[in-house]
């Protein structure tokens, strides 16, 4: 990149951005607790607003229209948002936080000098969808063809016929863990730069929970990109047990032949 480009106001912002957090908060960048305590309040954060249309779907008939479950209006209850809530966060301080403290304290202690320029953050992120989709769609096939892996891993999962925000995590440990393992191996395998690497994991955090929310929004991301199922393209699979296994993207489904509309 030359100096001219070099100035524009993207990569200045994302340099400031990172000096910041690089110079200022390297002690919580490099904690051993941050991966699994970001991944936990992200969850939660995302999954509030859903919480709040929950509640007006029992009163608006316009926001219980955009439920995807033709069969029943009614929301999830707050009993059941609460127990998703426990169970999820029994399993990160059980499982996630150990497993992930681990795996930090294996990482390089440096960090680059330098923030990704904006083509570089788009291009690192994307590339990492495009390899989680795939890792995530070879496993999570695996997982319903397979019958230990079914029973053991990933029934759990499959308590929600009709899932709901929270419910995306809502899974055994073990399952939890090799989806983490497989978020954090695709950043690694792209050598996505620290900035690039926390978007992805936002933005996967934000479209898992999208998926699970059991409403086809007006704004819904597969609305703006046809490359994208959505929360409709996976309550089929939810509905069904079966096909649909990619976790965003249809074209892997297309191909083998797991799609369902």
């Amino acid at each position: 990149m030359d100096a001219q480009s070099a100035e524009t106001p993207c990569p200045r912002a994302l340099q400031a951005l990172w000096d910041h957090l690089r110079v200022g908060q390297e002690e919580a960048l490099l904690s051993p607790h941050l991966p699994a305590s970001c991944a936990f309040l992200a969850h939660v954060f995302f999954c509030a607003p859903f919480l709040v249309l929950d509640a007006l779907a029992s009163v608006s008939q316009r926001v219980g229209s955009w439920r995807i479950d033709a069969k029943s209006r009614r929301p999830p209850s707050l009993r059941r948002w609460l127990d998703c809530f426990w169970r999820v966060l029994c399993r990160y301080l059980t499982a996630v936080l150990p497993a992930t403290a681990l795996l930090q304290s294996l990482r390089s202690p440096e960090l680059p000098a330098h923030a990704p320029t904006c083509w570089q953050l788009f291009v690192e992120v994307c590339a990492s969808f495009l390899l989680f989709d795939t890792l995530f769609f070879a496993w999570h096939f695996s997982m319903h063809r397979v019958p230990w892996l079914y029973h053991n891993v990933h029934q759990l999962h499959h308590q929600q016929q009709i899932p709901f925000a929270l419910a995306a995590q809502d899974a055994t440990s073990t399952e939890l863990l090799s989806l983490l393992l497989l978020a954090l191996s695709s950043a690694w395998v792209v050598g996505c730069h620290p900035l690039s690497e926390a978007l992805f994991h936002l933005l996967n955090s934000w479209m898992a929970v999208e998926d699970h929310c059991g409403y086809n929004l007006p704004w819904a991301l597969h609305r703006l990109l046809p490359c994208l199922g959505g929360a409709p393209f996976h309550q089929t699979h939810h509905s069904l047990y079966r096909g649909n296994y990619a976790p965003y993207f249809t074209h892997w489904d297309h191909l083998f032949g797991t799609y369902y509309a």
